[in-house]
């Protein structure tokens, strides 16, 4: 991703220890079934097609690329990263209702992402390769679920390119002092070791192994390969940027071998406790799900505010985070071997937040969530794409949101 060099950010998305009460200042409406939830993704997900997808404008019926404003209002390609959680939505969309619409933009998305990739040019052999190594695995890890909802191998086979010689080629070197190891964050950047390139790694490596045998892989690296290398990834992550006593996940361990422990952010803890839980369900071992249990209950206990709900994140690198958090955190709070009250505490949790987003953070006419908890985009107002995926994501984590039995 394109950072910002994260002092704006550590303003608005990163937190300490701040205790999460359920009490709100401000009143939310009633609860909502599971009716109520469909047509909200439906909504926020149709939006994103009218007011993001390029081709959606007189005169850009080509350009198969999410814009960075809603209504060309900020039509930059110099971000890559949205592209694959754009792109995460519509597959979402297409699973959740089978409509083909969604389906549909899966081809011509596939030629325009690296069509417009602006660090494509850099690497004249493949235009999908990106400088930022953790750009590349969000879209490895769209690709992955493009297959999935799919079963078409091209694009699984495409995400295992990528992964076997651009992402796991950036670990290590193992015997390096202080770092031993770790995928790093940027291809020219070798020394900086981050959460977000190695907790998406993991997720990458541990899915491969996953669906190794229905994509009747061929040549290269064996299945065991991918999970021996997941399983490497996670423990360095944990090892190095895992507070095992709070759960908190570090930014990183930068140039000079000094952990960031001041940035902590939602969609680290998202990645990290995903690839915790991939694992668990691959391997059975149950430290695996304690640790993704507590590093969720530290974003509840320490990351939320006195009306239990995140910052408020309405723009750039940051307004993402969140959304990437909700994606993992819903399929953990799905997880039946969890004890009853873990299950409820985070159930209830994204409930309440899903509640708050729609009350007030949600404008029904437009559809557009700009990135504020409690104030809607006033409907002659434009958004940015990053926090209005983060919505998206949301609504369609309230949808695959089991009931508690």
């Amino acid at each position: 991703m394109k950072k910002v060099l994260l002092l704006a950010l550590v303003a608005n998305i990163c937190f300490f220890s701040q205790p999460a009460h359920a009490t709100t200042g401000q009143s939310v409406k009633g609860e909502k079934n599971a009716e109520y939830w469909q047509k909200m993704a439906d909504g926020m997900t149709q939006s994103l097609i009218k007011n993001f997808w390029g081709a959606s404008f007189k005169g850009y019926e080509n350009r198969y690329y999410f814009n960075y404003g809603s209504n060309l209002s900020n039509m930059t390609t110099e971000h890559y990263w949205p592209q694959a959680h754009a792109m995460d939505v519509i597959v979402d969309a297409y699973m959740r209702t089978k409509d083909k619409q969604y389906k549909n933009i899966y081809p011509l998305w596939w030629e325009g992402a690296p069509k417009f990739n602006f660090a494509g040019k850099q690497n004249p052999k493949d235009a999908w390769w990106n400088v930022f190594v953790d750009d590349m695995e969000w879209m490895v890890l769209a690709q992955i679920r493009m297959f999935e909802s799919t079963k078409n191998k091209k694009y699984i086979e495409k995400a295992r390119q990528m992964y076997d010689d651009w992402i796991w080629t950036t670990w290590g070197p193992e015997d390096e002092k202080p770092w031993f190891g770790g995928i790093t964050w940027k291809t020219d950047v070798s020394k900086s070791k981050n959460a977000c390139s190695n907790g998406p790694a993991a997720l990458i490596a541990a899915r491969l192994y996953r669906f190794y045998d229905n994509a009747k892989f061929k040549n290269g690296k064996v299945k065991e390969a991918y999970l021996n290398e997941a399983i490497k990834i996670y423990t360095w992550e944990k090892n190095y940027l895992f507070d095992r006593k709070t759960g908190a996940v570090f930014d990183n361990i930068n140039k000079r071998g000094q952990i960031q422990k001041n940035w902590i952010f939602t969609y680290n803890v998202g990645t990290f406790l995903g690839a915790a839980h991939e694992l668990y369900k691959i391997t059975g071992d149950k430290q695996y799900l304690d640790d993704a249990v507590l590093a969720s209950d530290y974003v509840i206990d320490h990351m939320s505010n006195n009306n239990g709900v995140l910052s408020d994140a309405t723009s750039g690198d940051g307004g993402l985070f969140h959304g990437i958090f909700f994606r993992y955190f819903v399929k953990l709070a799905n997880e039946e071997d969890l004890p009853y009250d873990t299950r409820k505490k985070f159930h209830d949790y994204l409930t309440h937040l899903a509640t708050v987003m729609a009350d007030n953070g949600i404008n029904h006419n437009t559809m557009f969530y700009g990135g504020s908890w409690w104030k809607a985009p006033a409907d002659n107002e434009q958004v940015q794409l990053t926090p209005h995926l983060s919505g998206c994501m949301l609504m369609e984590a309230m949808c695959v949101l089991k009931p508690l039995k």
